[in-house]
């Protein structure tokens, strides 16, 4: 089982297809209304996990105050306008869709800017502060930018939302915080780190892709009857994603040394699409299965930007420094 769990979380760029072909499939040959009694579970599934390695104590230490000013700046001033715009320009008479484009513009940061940044050999500590910042403001700005931006098209129940937050974010938090330092108590901070803490991130990409899974199903019919639906949403957010990451670029490259700007970027770039996608679901039912579907599709168009980044890391910033050199043994 452990084999499985790594490969699908090591190889998204696969896996995740596959969870959408097989939603697909699935909703061809039965009723997939059963499969919403899910959304809650596979959420919780997939959001603890991450909880439960996160580090909140990393908010505490002092530094990079530049760094994570200039990346609060890009995702909560910047990346709503763009959201905003984006779904004007491209879904003006589609509220859903629009609604779906802007909450991933509103909720930036995931596990994965840690590993991408790590993979990239960026700022990792950075790119941890980020992931709890972006985490936490997210969720509580979030409520208030829908109801201020598309208040007037879709209906918004602020206090649902929070209450979903509450629920998917702040809940497994505080559970994760505490089952993190049980076993920290336990089994010591060494032993945490090094054996246990790796093993809950491919749980979390279970949930991922059960809710991806769910999400496909319950939009087979629409997409079968309409082939172009899949094209007309995914290029929009292919733009989104280049236009944000072409931003970030510059901007760490003009402020930053190396490391920082790939934390920037990975801190900016990286949507927190599990939270947005059990928003969508979880608030909205049976309406929201449109904004499900554009924020599944972008789980797609994230993955394989992270990757083509990671590529293009030492071209964009220059190669990391060389390690140091071990000092030479002495004789006798």
């Amino acid at each position: 089982m452990w084999n499985v769990l790594n490969w699908l979380q090591k190889n998204l760029v696969w896996s995740i297809p596959l969870a959408m072909l097989a939603g697909l499939g699935f909703g061809q040959v039965a009723d997939p209304g059963f499969l919403r009694s899910a959304i809650l579970p596979l959420t919780f599934l997939m959001v603890y996990p991450m909880m439960v390695t996160m580090n909140v104590k990393e908010l505490l230490k002092p530094g990079g105050g530049t760094l994570q000013g200039t990346t609060l700046v890009i995702n909560f001033l910047l990346m709503p306008v763009i959201g905003y715009a984006a779904g004007l320009l491209f879904f003006a008479d589609q509220p859903m869709v629009r609604l779906a484009l802007l909450l991933t513009a509103l909720l930036p940061t995931s596990g994965m800017t840690i590993s991408w940044t790590g993979f990239a050999k960026g700022n990792v500590p950075a790119a941890v502060k980020m992931t709890v910042v972006g985490l936490i403001a997210g969720s509580l700005l979030a409520p208030v930018y829908l109801k201020l931006l598309l208040g007037t098209v879709v209906e918004i129940p602020v206090l649902q939302v929070f209450m979903q937050i509450a629920l998917i974010v702040f809940l497994p938090l505080g559970l994760g915080t505490l089952t993190q330092r049980w076993l920290i108590g336990k089994y010591g901070e060494p032993h945490f780190n090094q054996k246990l803490k790796p093993k809950f991130p491919p749980f979390s990409t279970l949930g991922v892709l059960g809710i991806v899974f769910v999400s496909m199903a319950l939009k087979s019919q629409d997409i079968f009857a309409n082939p172009g639906l899949l094209p007309g949403l995914l290029l929009p957010l292919v733009l989104v994603y280049a236009l944000n990451s072409a931003i970030s670029t510059v901007v760490g490259k003009a402020m930053f040394k190396r490391g920082d700007a790939i934390a920037l970027v990975y801190g900016t770039v990286m949507r927190n699409l599990s939270i947005a996608l059990a928003i969508a679901m979880g608030v909205f039912g049976s309406a929201g299965a449109d904004a499900a579907l554009l924020i599944a599709l972008a789980y797609i168009v994230q993955v394989q930007a992270a990757a083509w980044y990671v590529k293009l890391t030492d071209r964009l910033f220059g190669a990391p420094p060389a390690a140091a050199a071990p000092a030479p043994a002495k004789a006798g």
